[in-house]
């Protein structure tokens, strides 16, 4: 089983809108049973990322763990969301 963690600055708004969003893509893509999710606020997680496979963040990241998270902005404007995906499901295929 995959570990997705989604966080965003207080780990309930933004991040819950995304993770809703996030299930029903794993969903048609037939990997809801592949991966659990976890919802948090970045202040929380910070040093935890590599306990992750995937991290999607809403809020601004610390350089140190920059190449390790995916941006979710796109799950909120639909601006470059395929570009998203394709880089969730590579992260979640390693």
């Amino acid at each position: 089983m995959k570990k997705l963690l989604i966080m965003c600055g207080s780990g309930i708004a933004t991040s819950t809108v995304v993770a809703g969003k996030v299930k029903q893509w794993l969903k048609e893509n037939n990997m809801d049973d592949q991966v659990q999710i976890y919802q948090s606020k970045i202040a929380e997680e910070v040093n935890h990322i590599d306990e992750y496979d995937a991290v999607i963040s809403t809020t601004t990241v610390p350089d140190k763990i920059k190449d390790k998270v995916i941006f979710g902005l796109p799950l909120l404007t639909n601006v470059g969301i395929d570009d998203l995906w394709a880089q969730l499901k590579a992260e979640l295929e390693k």
